[in-house]
């Protein structure tokens, strides 16, 4: 197992991230904001993007392959930003050279993928983490504090949408199927979890979607069900610029998150009586850089796995998402 490398008095992760798009770049730029870790390789199937990443970042390490990205003695931990259908791929070679993973999210097409990543982590001990970002923010945190001191009393709904519009373009990788497009994996997994971080599993799923023009799905919505009688009403879209706002209903009172509610951002506590309270306001800063400190943080302690964050929940969430795909598609 890769070791990490002290630097001004303090352990650093050393990241090697896999992919040069849009997400690995948000990362690469996170990263110069932690005092946690710092990116020293990047790996790409073409020697020129990982040279012109490199050069832009600051990233002495530039391999040609995810294999020479791997089996690189400098790096202690892979970030995998490929899209949803290389995760499994990607994650295990990672895995089975020995290093720590932060996988993107959705974490794989599949539970069963999911699982099998999982398995492997825990054979090999590594830590591995799905880079569900928006857990990690602070306002999320507080949310989960007042939560597990029952400041809403009994949940009993969960409402959470996530709405963009995105120009028809088959090229894009959001209406391309072999890359795993679609509204549910690249914008309802945040919603998704959310229900999953406020009330576990449901046990109940109900979920109707229509396609866009390649087939991926353009609009999913989603009802899930839980043994407490609580609800969660979810729901993505690719096809308009909608809210993107959640609200957690108790019986005592609600949280609602302004608008984004899985960027940083602010909410309102609303008692059922007396004055309601705004949290966050403005909102802190920062995104990827808050899952990157946790990764480090979990690391130095030892720990294979996030509590913020779980493997067993992340598989969890996997078996929702399959469930809603497969109503989706009959």
């Amino acid at each position: 197992m890769a070791s990490c490398r002290a630097r001004e008095g303090r352990d650093l992760i050393r990241w090697g991230i896999i992919s040069t798009g849009g997400i690995a770049s948000t990362f690469a730029s996170e990263l110069a904001h932690t005092g946690s870790g710092r990116a020293v390789a990047v790996g790409s199937r073409r020697a020129g993007t990982a040279e012109e990443f490199g050069e832009r970042f600051g990233i002495p390490n530039r391999h040609d392959s995810y294999e020479a990205l791997v089996e690189d003695p400098e790096v202690d931990a892979v970030y995998v930003g490929t899209p949803h259908p290389m995760h499994h791929e990607d994650a295990m070679l990672a895995l089975r050279a020995g290093k720590h993973a932060l996988v993107e999210k959705a974490f794989t097409m599949d539970a069963a993928e999911a699982e099998e990543l999982v398995a492997e982590a825990r054979a090999r001990k590594l830590f591995l983490m799905e880079a569900m970002w928006a857990r990690f923010l602070p306002h999320m945190r507080e949310i989960r504090r007042l939560l597990a001191d029952g400041a809403l009393g009994d949940i009993v709904h969960v409402i959470a949408d996530h709405c963009q519009w995105f120009a028809e373009d088959r090229t894009h990788r959001l209406f391309a199927p072999e890359l795993g497009g679609g509204a549910l994996l690249d914008l309802g997994i945040y919603p998704v979890s959310f229900a999953s971080m406020v009330l576990g599993s449901p046990d109940r799923v109900r979920a109707i979607a229509d396609p866009a023009f390649t087939g991926v799905d353009a609009q999913t919505s989603i009802l899930l069900g839980y043994e407490s009688g609580a609800h969660a009403l979810l729901n993505c879209t690719l096809r308009a610029v909608g809210s993107t706002r959640a609200a957690i209903v108790g019986t005592e009172a609600r949280i609602e998150i302004d608008e984004s509610f899985y960027q940083p951002t602010s909410f309102t506590l609303i008692p059922r009586e007396g004055e309601a309270r705004r949290m966050f306001d403005p909102p802190a800063e920062g995104g990827l850089r808050h899952e990157a400190d946790e990764v480090a943080r979990r690391i130095e302690a030892g720990e294979l796995e996030s509590p913020e964050m779980p493997l067993d929940e992340t598989v969890a969430i996997m078996r929702t998402m399959d469930e809603v795909s497969r109503q989706a598609a009959a």
